[in-house]
Formats: structure tokens, C-alpha cells, sequence
């Protein structure tokens, strides 16, 4: 029997689509894994049954009949539940009230029922107490927890729910092996009572340990559906490459760069806070992608190589000299420099004019305690320019301007006085078409002048069209090498995946 059924689900955000045409039928009594690419619109579909997210257009039902699912209330009202890839907790609430915080027992209208709470709360805990932890009780502050831990917790908390719909958006990210063994022992308990469960992994070996069928979400529409047990991992993943296996560089980017400048950064059993055992070279004039899954380890690598902050472990030289970047300030001395998506927390300096936000590095490496706005614009104008950079002046607020204007200012703020090496974590992340184009196109000219540069992008094609190399990671560590032919969305995804 159908318990959930979307079809012709869309959502857009302005220009940009999340998700162009979402259909999914979920059965009473099965696991349906739910699989796609970074920006496929998997996580879309999943928040607009939870409620978080209205669609523009399509229809849900929910045993055959339709519904509106308005907000999470709604959605809850519906018998949905959800645990969310971002973790939602109290940090300072204790383990038992963030598992029943929608629903806390009360006594009377205004006092928590601390008895009730303690002896709910402790039914879901001990579910898992063989493998969560002996400091893992209902009285502990979740901020005290470990990352597992708090996981589990979140994982409580949609338990705690009870909904006949059960939505688990990565669940597994951060457990290890026991604690995924154990989870999967509940699901499959729920799945026998009739519970219908989607799940969201990155895993192809837990996709396949768990599941019942799986349905293939690629650019922002499913691809189809189909039972685990009459497919394989590399079935799975042609589904979400479908034709796009090759490289296909677009008509008007040129190839990627040429290398052999010499070495210019080398990484040796580099291991810190999400990534392990990380070893690599980056040549003068090559960019050097990492490519993976969101969030396994690729961005916490360029930020620790940044000292923000440091690794724990390993050795990084640059060009040939010992290099310890105990922090930003000594990274950006040294000759590195490190752009990130999220100009709001990373970049901009909210506030203040747009010569004050593209010249601090410039002053930071030239020692500048006092100097006149002329010579400071004169040597940012240059920068601005390579950029096709749209401001009306730079004394105006960063306020004034586009997004996409926004994080060239960011950007050009490096170019002044050029690095050595250039950290590029997800550095196009919600800027537009042509300002991706404007990026890109500086990229490469600044590798063909010599420049070492490392690219992560969540967009599996702007790793294929400009990287030399690709490091795919997954789980915090490098999986496997692309190089030349090999750098193709079906070695990818392979990869990524995990698809032995």
C-alpha cells in the first residue's frame, strides 16, 4: 500500500532551480533509499514532505489522499518525521529534553513532568547503549557530547516522533560501524511494523545493506525507481550519471592548465579535525580539484592548510620549505591565501566600504599602519578589473553590492599582492552564472602565470572542466586519483560512492 506519494514536486529559489520535477511513492513496511549528486535536489524533495519547504508546484499525498503540508507542524500533525542532515539540538539542554523537546511531558500547564521525561527519554536512549557511550545519559547537556554522540541523539529525537513516515537525511555521517549496525537493527524493526522509512546515504554499501528500492534524483529530477535486489552499485551510479560519463568540457572554456612548473605545495599523512592521512603534491600552474560528497573532509583540509585551525598532524611543505600555519595570519606571511563560499562568516566585513574589504590582506603582508585610500585603490582597481568586477565606487558599502560582486571583492582582495598557493573551498557557492564564468576564467589565467591552486567545488562540472587532477574524498580521507581520461562523472561518483 502507498503511504506517501509526490509527483511533479518543484521548487525554485529566484533563478535557480532546486529541484525541477521531484516524483517519489514511498510503501507502508519498506526502506526507500533516496540517492543523487551534490545539488541534485534530494534534500529539497525530503524538506518539502517534512514541511520546512513549500513548492511552487505538485502534489503530495499521504494514503492516497491529498494534502497540504503547510509547515512542520503540519507535517507532524501528518504523521511525518524527519531527521535533518544539519543537526537541530539545544546545546545546553540536557540529552532527554532535546529528544522530546517538540512533545515535553508536562505537569499542569507550566512545569515539565521531569519523571515522565527521564523515563521516556530513557527508552530511546537505552535502544542504543550498547554502542552510544556510558556518559551518554538522559541528564548529560548535549554540549558535552561528542559529534556520534549528538548524532544519535538526533536520531532519538525522529524516533521519539513516532510517526508513521520517517525521513533520515544522512544519518549515518558521523557513527561508526557499530553504532550503523545497531541503527539499521531499529530500522528494520520499524520496517516490520509497517513503518515507512526514507533514507539518505552517501554509502553505497549501507544503500545497499538497508534499503528495499531506490529512487535516482539527477539534476533536480527522478530518474527512476527500482528494487535493490534486482540492481548493483555501479547500475545505481550510470542512473545518476546518465549520459554525462565524459569529461565534456563546454565549447567555450578552454582545457584546463598545462602543468610541470615544479612543486609548489606538498601534503604528507596530513591529519586534523574531519580529515585523516592526507597526502598530495600541487605543481606550480595546476589546479588541483577535490571532488567527493559534500562535507567528507575537503573543506576542512584547505581551511586547516590555513591554520583555521591547524592540523593535529603530518607534515606540509612549500616550495621545498617546512610550513606550519599555526593560523590565518602566519598562512597568509607564508604565501597562501583561501577563499570560501561563505562570504557572509569568511569574507565580507559587513559595514564597511568596498576598499576597505578588498585591501586588508595588502596591508596585513606589507606591515601598512597608516596609508592614503589613493595609493590603496590604485593598487586594488587592477584586481577588481581581472574580475570584470560591477561597483559604482569603492567607497560605497560591500552592502551595495550583487553576490556575485560581493565574493569577487573577496576574491580580488588576494590578487594584489598574488599568493604562492590559492584555496578555493566552494568559492562560487550562490553567485550566478556569469560571475562563475568571470571566476573561472581568472582561474585559469592565473595558472597559466604560474600559480598553485586548490578547488573544491560542491559542482561535480566545475571540477571536471577546469581541475588537472581530481582527489576525490570520502569519509576524510582521499579515495582516489583522476587524471587525464580518467576524470570523468562516472570515476566520480565511483569514487565518491564507494562503489567496490
Amino acid at each position: 500500500m502507498t503511504k506517501l506519494k509526490l509527483s511533479g514536486v518543484s521548487k525554485a529559489y529566484g533563478a535557480t532551480m532546486a529541484l525541477r520535477h521531484g516524483d517519489l511513492e514511498i510503501e507502508a513496511g519498506e526502506v526507500h533509499v533516496l540517492i543523487g549528486a551534490n545539488g541534485s535536489g534530494k534534500s529539497t524533495l525530503c524538506k518539502i514532505v517534512a514541511g520546512s519547504v513549500r513548492p511552487d508546484r505538485g502534489t503530495v499525498l499521504i494514503d492516497d489522499r491529498p494534502v497540504t503540508v503547510s509547515g512542520p507542524r503540519a507535517a507532524k500533525a501528518l504523521g511525518i518525521g524527519i531527521f535533518y542532515q544539519e543537526l537541530s539540538l539545544a546545546e545546553h539542554r540536557s540529552v532527554a529534553e532535546n529528544i522530546l523537546m517538540p512533545d515535553l511531558p508536562r505537569k499542569g500547564r507550566l512545569f515539565v513532568n521531569r519523571e515522565a521525561l527521564a523515563e521516556t527519554a530513557g527508552r530511546y536512549i537505552a535502544l542504543f547503549a550498547q554502542v552510544a557511550g556510558e556518559d551518554l545519559t538522559a541528564d548529560t547537556p548535549v554540549g558535552r557530547l561528542r559529534a556520534d554522540q549528538r548524532q544519535l541523539v538526533e536520531i532519538m529525537k525522529a524516533l521519539a516522533s513516532k510517526a508513521p513516515v520517517l525521513i533520515f537525511d544522512e544519518p549515518t555521517s558521523a557513527l561508526d560501524r557499530a553504532q550503523v549496525d545497531r541503527f539499521f537493527e531499529i530500522l528494520r524493526g520499524l520496517r516490520n511494523e509497517g513503518r515507512s522509512i526514507v533514507f539518505i546515504s552517501h554509502r553505497m554499501d549501507e544503500i545497499f545493506a538497508i534499503g528495499d528500492r531506490v529512487t535516482v534524483i539527477r539534476d533536480g529530477e527522478t530518474i527512476g525507481t527500482t528494487t535493490i535486489a534486482d540492481t548493483s552499485p555501479a547500475a545505481v551510479i550510470r542512473m545518476m550519471v546518465g549520459e554525462q560519463e565524459g569529461l565534456a568540457v563546454p565549447q567555450d572554456a578552454p582545457p584546463a592548465s598545462a602543468t610541470g612548473g615544479g612543486t609548489a605545495l606538498s601534503v604528507a599523512h596530513l591529519s586534523g579535525q574531519g580529515f585523516s592521512d592526507v597526502s598530495f603534491t600541487v605543481a606550480r600552474g595546476e589546479i588541483l580539484g577535490l571532488g567527493g560528497l559534500h562535507g567528507q573532509g575537503q573543506s576542512a583540509l584547505l581551511r586547516a592548510l590555513f591554520g583555521a585551525p591547524p592540523a593535529h598532524s603530518g607534515a606540509v611543505t612549500l616550495a621545498g620549505a617546512a610550513l606550519r600555519t599555526e593560523n590565518p595570519r602566519s598562512a597568509i606571511t607564508s604565501g597562501l591565501a583561501y577563499v570560501s563560499g561563505d562570504r557572509g562568516r569568511d569574507g565580507v566585513i559587513t559595514g564597511r566600504p568596498i576598499l576597505e574589504n578588498v585591501t586588508p590582506v595588502h596591508a596585513l603582508r606589507n606591515r601598512l599602519m597608516l596609508a592614503s585610500p589613493g595609493r590603496l585603490a590604485a593598487g586594488a582597481l587592477p584586481a577588481l578589473k581581472a574580475l570584470n568586477t560591477k561597483f559604482a565606487g569603492l567607497s560605497h558599502p560591500i552592502s551595495s553590492l550583487s553576490g556575485g560582486n560581493q565574493q569577487k571583492i573577496v576574491i580580488a582582495r588576494w590578487l594584489i599582492d598574488r599568493p604562492d598557493v590559492l584555496l578555493l573551498d566552494d568559492p562560487t557557492k550562490g553567485i550566478d552564472l556569469s560571475a562563475k564564468a568571470d571566476l573561472f576564467a581568472l582561474i585559469r589565467k592565473l595558472a597559466e602565470d604560474g600559480l598553485a591552486i586548490i578547488l573544491y567545488s560542491s559542482e561535480d562540472a566545475e571540477l571536471l572542466n577546469n581541475a588537472d587532477r581530481i582527489l576525490v574524498f570520502n569519509g576524510g580521507s582521499v579515495r582516489r586519483e583522476l587524471a587525464g581520461a580518467e576524470r570523468t562523472r562516472y570515476n566520480l561518483y565511483h569514487a565518491a560512492y564507494e562503489a567496490a
